[in-house]
């Protein structure tokens, strides 16, 4: 088949809810993607976040190949050995105490919500407790997820939602203080938002946090699905700020393609919240997708993935602040964390466009937010792949 058949038979059956690029991907290997003309892309995007091995790493692989042959699912009312291999992998990679497995990261912001619900019922024998999330967030497309996403062109057309979500300013803890009452049961907050822009927050905004929830017995929740996982040069970002969470959610790379996520509790929350009953899940941490978390864990830990991202990251942003340099009406600054970075473009530059044209180059970049280009390179990327990348967007950006 020509790609523009497989374009045509996905666009005739599938509910088009994505604006696809003209791009039919095949197969991949390490860094590259191949598509169905045989072309290679250098990938810095890692299929938002997920790919952290790149493709086709035959530890990983070699896992997931044995455990298809052994067993797929059982369901949640019995217990098995890869379910207790990926809870001790995600406990021991966290620090945090008890897991909980999902589908998705969405679905794991839903079980933090509901822990912290619960957690403040069984404490005060009260319902309708608040939420304290963050403008410019973004913490998933489910309803319960959209309501704590500060991004009204996210949530207009799907109110109501959920009830009792405030919003503050990220990195701005004084527009906080106001807004914690008797009834605020949980703060969420992504350690560095993705969607809104790649922003780390500022440890002090961060402890900040920590001490408001410590001071009115609320639950402090990160969302880690994209900036965790070994990305920012911790196993997870809160690791490398020593300010540990209540609850803690993750997905994307944690499953190194496959699907899951979790969200993980400290030992307290564990005992005083969810309890049979409370919640549960029909796919969730079945024999298949353990069996991917505990390769990935395995293998980030083995090949220290964390310590190569600590070690790469700066010359990454050496060749970023030379593109700052080289084209300054175009691109305005950078900022991020380990290979989680942005580039800030000019209002005359679409990210979009720049994304198109880099796909034209044999290059895959991301956006995120009106004016920022994403890049989110598999943790294997090494110097010369950061080279080639800059070097492709040096002459895409001279094009404009």
């Amino acid at each position: 088949m020509e790609k523009q058949d497989y374009i045509n038979g996905c666009e005739e059956n599938l509910l088009h809810v994505y604006n696809r690029f003209p791009v039919v991907f095949d197969h991949g290997e390490g860094m590259r993607l191949f598509d169905t003309d045989g072309k290679s892309y250098l990938d810095f995007g890692s299929g938002i976040g997920v790919m952290a091995f790149g493709y086709g790493h035959p530890d990983y692989t070699r896992a997931l190949h044995e455990q298809v042959d052994r067993l797929m699912h059982t369901s949640n009312l019995y217990y098995t050995p890869q379910l207790m291999r990926a809870a001790q992998a995600v406990c021991r990679a966290s620090g945090m105490d008890k897991v909980f497995f999902t589908n998705s990261g969405a679905e794991a912001i839903e079980g933090a919500i509901k822990t912290a619900k619960k957690y403040a019922y069984k404490k005060t024998g009260k319902a309708g407790k608040n939420v304290i999330a963050f403008n410019h967030s973004f913490h998933g497309r489910t309803v319960g997820a959209l309501s704590v996403t500060g991004n009204e062109h996210y949530r207009e057309a799907f109110y109501p939602l959920m009830d009792g979500v405030r919003f503050a300013d990220f990195n701005d803890i004084d527009s906080v203080r106001p807004l914690v009452d008797e009834d605020t049961c949980a703060i969420i907050v992504e350690p560095v938002q993705g969607e809104g822009g790649i922003i780390p927050a500022a440890k002090e905004f961060l402890l900040g946090l920590r001490q408001l929830c410590d001071e009115n017995d609320m639950l402090l929740i990160f969302d880690e699905i994209q900036c965790g996982m070994g990305r920012t040069g911790h196993m997870y970002t809160f690791l490398g700020y020593d300010i540990t969470p209540d609850v803690l959610t993750t997905a994307k790379a944690l499953g190194g393609g496959v699907p899951v996520g979790a969200f993980a509790v400290s030992k307290k929350v564990g005992e005083s919240s969810l309890q049979p009953g409370d919640h549960g899940t029909t796919y969730g941490g079945n024999p298949f997708v353990c069996a991917a978390v505990t390769a990935s864990i395995e293998l980030m830990e083995s090949l220290d993935l964390p310590g190569h991202v600590r070690k790469t990251a700066p010359y990454l942003e050496e060749k970023l602040d030379e593109l700052c340099k080289k084209h300054p009406d175009k691109v305005l600054g950078h900022r991020g964390l380990g290979f989680m970075q942005g580039l800030i473009l000019s209002p005359d530059v679409k990210p979009g466009d720049v994304v198109v044209r880099a796909l034209e180059k044999g290059l895959v970049v991301l956006t995120a937010g009106s004016d920022v280009l994403r890049l989110l390179p598999p943790l294997i990327a090494e110097k010369s792949d950061i080279d080639e990348m800059a070097e492709i967007l040096d002459g895409v950006f001279m094009s404009f």
